[in-house]
């Protein structure tokens, strides 16, 4: 029988495995028209905020450093995706947000990315099997230990 150690090397390979193999199939069989799978990734984590977000809350949405994000937010909006406003709360930050624009186009390609991850997760799981991977990383996330300025994940929007 397998150690502790070598079970838990086996099962992040494999998550990683999974999470890269689904990556690559929405970025090679998606229809992102002139988006970017990251920067879909950008207009999803602000799509729940009228106010707009800062970069650094966008890091922890997005998965990316603060350079990606920084950069992903200038095409954004060289693309009239995304604006920059000035921050009430804090006067040397500004916040993101999605312009009329940017809401459309991360409803419509929502929309088809959404169905793109039924299919692909549908293939393989049941709902309860998809219950219970969800319960799983949410275990694991939860379990990481996270930096004061990071909210927790129960005061971040859930995706729909």
């Amino acid at each position: 029988m397998a150690n502790t150690t070598q079970i838990a090397v086996a099962a992040w390979e494999s998550l990683l495995r999974a999470q890269a193999t689904i990556a690559r199939e929405f970025e090679y069989t998606g229809d992102w028209g002139d988006v970017l799978p990251r920067e879909y990734a950008v207009l999803h984590a602000l799509s729940g905020s009228d106010d707009g977000r800062r970069i650094t809350e966008l890091m922890e949405d997005a998965l990316l450093t603060q350079a990606g994000v920084s950069r992903l937010v200038a095409r954004l909006e060289t693309r009239g995706y995304v604006e920059r406003r000035d921050d009430p709360d804090d006067a040397r930050a500004c916040r993101v947000a999605l312009t009329a624009q940017g809401r459309e186009t991360y409803r419509s390609l929502g929309r088809a990315h959404a169905r793109q991850v039924r299919e692909v997760m549908t293939r393989a799981l049941d709902p309860q099997a998809m219950e219970t991977l969800r319960e799983l990383t949410d275990a694991l996330i939860a379990a990481s230990p996270r930096p004061a300025s990071q909210p927790a994940r129960s005061q971040r929007r859930r995706p729909a």
